[in-house]
């Protein structure tokens, strides 16, 4: 019996080492991009945060062979019916949501430590010396469209566009400035509004296969 037992403590240990490595190399499928277009919200659409998540990942992880999708809505479009069902891990191979239901739900792994940039890189946050907290999303918590979107995401002027925090930090211990993707609506639509509250224009991509 004691050597059944020995033998059964080490295939529990091996079933666990070889569950976490298995976590350690699952391909990267969500990042918060390192940098924004630079343009504030005009990001050219849809067309254009896409193919700005395609360009952050393809030149991290050439290859890579994914369809990347900015989590963004506008004002015919929701941002959770264009990311895939899942599920999504950061570029350290973390699992950061199982499908659809649990990103919104509040069952996610979508936090500061979490919530890497295309490079494995924290993305800074509320406490750092440059606060980029804000991503744009135009949603709400459910992730269907929200009112401001920078008129769908093509201008850099009037408007506004809604943001969540990555780091799930805010000026109050409320809901919304703990969510991810719907903390409040940006000050405008330029870089320098953005900036102004706490963003840098850094989106949040998803990979939809």
């Amino acid at each position: 019996m004691i050597r059944l037992s020995a033998g059964l403590s080490c295939a529990a240990a091996l079933v666990a080492a070889l569950s976490a490595a298995h976590a350690q190399q699952a391909p990267m499928s969500f990042f918060v991009t390192s940098q924004g277009i630079g343009k504030g919200a005009d990001l050219g659409g849809l067309e254009g945060a896409d193919a700005h998540c395609r360009q952050l990942a393809e030149a991290a992880a050439p290859g890579n062979g994914r369809t990347w999708r900015a989590y963004l809505s506008t004002s015919s479009v929701d941002a959770r019916d264009r990311i895939g069902a899942g599920p999504w891990h950061n570029a350290k191979g973390e699992l950061v949501a199982r499908d659809v239901a649990s990103l919104h739900n509040g069952a996610s792994n979508l936090t500061k430590q979490t919530a890497l940039s295309e490079k494995g890189e924290l993305v800074k946050g509320r406490g750092d010396d440059v606060n980029m907290h804000d991503i744009l999303t135009g949603s709400n918590p459910d992730g269907t469209a929200a009112a401001e979107t920078c008129n769908d995401w093509t201008s850099s002027g009037d408007g506004a566009a809604i943001v969540g925090h990555h780091d799930r930090i805010g000026l109050r211990d409320d809901a919304p400035s703990k969510s991810w993707n719907s903390s409040h609506p940006s000050r405008g639509c330029s870089q320098e509004q953005l900036k102004a509250s706490g963003g840098a224009g850094l989106l949040y991509c998803f990979a939809a296969n």
